[in-house]
């Protein structure tokens, strides 16, 4: 990699005395990158954007928001209906958070597909997923802040779950609440960790971009660079890819800022919060119901082995163990997958494991959004049954046996392959 030289005096005068420029010319032009990346690719810069902007509005929202139970509720509709474009503001960091998440379970399920969690990207993966937990605790904590039904209940059910921690449980919660209750205290103490969360998440992608660059992004072929030949620059080829997946993405959400802001909200939560009335069907917010489904789908009885003695666990307990195993073993799929190829192009079986696990989630998903009972508890059963099973059983068993389809000989040559193949009814 060349080191640049700079024309601009002051930039040369700067760089000089402190790389900067250097640093972005190898990091984010020269860097050399895959030359087969496709569209998938674009979500890690994606990502990136969305986090500017939803710390950019929050920090607006922050100066007219007011962290008090008896005044949260009207500041926000103080914020949409007379500070100067406080509606689009708040729409934008509002629908900002399902578009974070929506690209966020993308460029998951896209590693799972290509198997970027693999050797020697295993610390990279970790700390994606210690990203996406930081999120999932930063939207939590904002959805409690407009302190309307859906955002005290909410509070209310999300944090009693942590009275399931043995010894600590009662005095973790009541540190949550800051006192006996979800109250005013509460609102303030998540308030201020919400301000504080995307800063660290900031830092945590500055991390998992370096983890990234030193060993660089997988690809769809899922096999290693070798050579040059190998590679292009990242600027201009992916710069260019980049800003039109930005272009489409800004399409839709923008399409929802105007057109449908209020279609991921829950209506519950435009009534203040009230103590005293609970809803009829609490529910989180959309991204967390696959885990919410999780959660309510352990059986009353819940008896697991201990030694040789069985011990049955509370079911709240064993829900709040499923929930969180469920992401953290996410964490582990690095070891638990055995197989040696990456790339699902590659791997007929775990291909079609791989669809069957994302059907899987969605209907989770769906079950999450439904009252616990009846049929919708039993299909949320079995889909909780499968998504273990998958994870601890079929990928490591498939990774064992599964007879894979030869991998290409290098990634220009499964480029070149791909374009001659493309080419040749034409010239036919």
């Amino acid at each position: 990699m060349t080191k640049p030289t700079w024309k601009n005096p002051v930039v040369k005068w700067i760089d000089h005395r402190l790389p900067i420029f250097t640093f972005i010319d190898h990091s984010a032009i020269q860097h050399p990158t895959p030359r087969n990346l496709n569209y998938f690719w674009n979500f890690g810069s994606l990502l990136g954007f969305i986090l500017v902007v939803m710390i950019a509005s929050g920090i607006i929202l922050s100066m007219n928001y007011t962290a008090n139970a008896s005044l949260a509720f009207d500041s926000v509709e103080r914020i949409m209906r007379d500070v100067n474009y406080g509606w689009l503001i708040r729409y934008v960091h509002m629908n900002g958070a399902s578009m974070f998440f929506i690209v966020v379970y993308l460029h998951i399920f896209r590693g799972l597909y290509y198997g970027s969690y693999k050797q020697p990207r295993e610390l990279l993966w970790i700390i994606g997923i210690l990203i996406f937990l930081t999120m999932m605790a930063t939207a939590f904590l904002g959805y409690v802040l407009p302190w309307g039904q859906m955002s005290f209940w909410g509070a209310t059910v999300i944090t009693n779950l942590f009275s399931v921690i043995p010894f600590f449980g009662d005095t973790i919660v009541t540190w949550l609440w800051s006192g006996f209750s979800v109250d005013n205290p509460t609102l303030n103490k998540f308030f201020s960790l919400h301000y504080l969360l995307p800063f660290i998440i900031f830092g945590l992608v500055f991390i998992h971009l370096w983890a990234l660059h030193t060993h660089g992004s997988n690809n769809p072929t899922g096999i290693d660079v070798k050579g040059d030949k190998d590679e292009i620059p990242f600027h201009p080829y992916y710069t260019v890819k980049d800003a039109f997946g930005l272009g489409f993405f800004l399409v839709i959400f923008l399409g929802f800022v105007f057109f449908a802001p209020n279609f991921f909200g829950e209506p519950d939560n435009y009534i203040e919060a009230n103590p005293l009335v609970t809803p009829p069907h609490i529910v989180p917010e959309w991204y967390f119901l696959p885990y919410y489904a999780i959660l309510r789908a352990v059986p009353d009885n819940f008896i697991d082995v201990w030694g040789w003695l069985p011990v049955i666990i509370p079911a709240k307990t064993a829900g709040v163990i499923c929930m969180f195993a469920s992401i953290l073993l996410l964490a582990a799929l690095p070891w638990l997958d055995t197989s040696k190829v990456r790339s699902a192009n590659y791997r007929p079986t775990y291909f079609w494991l791989y669809w069957i696990f994302l059907i899987n989630t969605i209907i989770l998903g769906f079950v999450g959004a439904k009252p616990a009972e009846g049929a919708w508890l039993l299909i949320g059963r079995l889909s909780t049954l499968y998504y273990f099973l998958h994870l601890l059983v079929l990928i490591p068993l498939v990774g064992r046996f599964e007879k894979t389809k030869p991998l290409p000989d290098s990634i220009s040559s499964s480029v070149i392959s791909v374009s001659t193949k493309d080419e040749e009814p034409a010239n036919a």
